[in-house]
C-alpha cells in the first residue's frame, strides 16, 4: 500500500497539523494501540496488537498533546493523547475504500 495514498487521506482531513506530515512510519499495533473511553463508560482498544500499521505522531500546536495516526488497507485512525499516550481521545475511525 503506497504511503502517498495514505498521506493524501490524512491531509484531506480538516486538521491543520496533519497537512504538514510528509512521511509515515511502520508501527506495530501493540506499540500504538491505545485504550479509549467511550461515552457509555466502556473502554476498548481499536487496533490489532499483532498487525503492522502506517502511522505518525504529530504535536498539536499550542498544546502538550499530540495527534496519533494509524492506517492500514482497511482503516484510518486519528486520535489525540497526552504524555505517554495518556487520556486518549478518538478523533476519527474510518473504513477505507479498497
Amino acid at each position: 500500500m503506497p504511503q502517498e495514498e495514505l498521506l493524501k487521506e490524512f491531509h484531506a482531513l480538516d486538521i491543520e497539523e496533519l497537512k504538514e506530515i510528509s512521511r509515515l512510519n511502520r508501527l506495530r499495533g501493540d506499540f500504538i494501540n491505545l485504550e479509549y473511553t467511550f461515552p457509555s463508560g466502556q473502554t476498548a482498544k481499536l487496533l490489532e496488537d499483532d498487525q503492522w500499521y502506517w502511522g505518525a505522531e504529530v504535536c498539536k500546536k499550542g498544546s502538550s498533546r499530540c495527534y496519533g495516526l494509524a492506517a492500514d488497507e482497511s482503516i484510518l485512525l486519528v486520535c489525540e493523547y497526552g504524555e505517554n499516550g495518556s487520556d486518549a481521545d478518538l478523533i476519527l475511525w474510518k473504513k477505507r475504500k479498497g
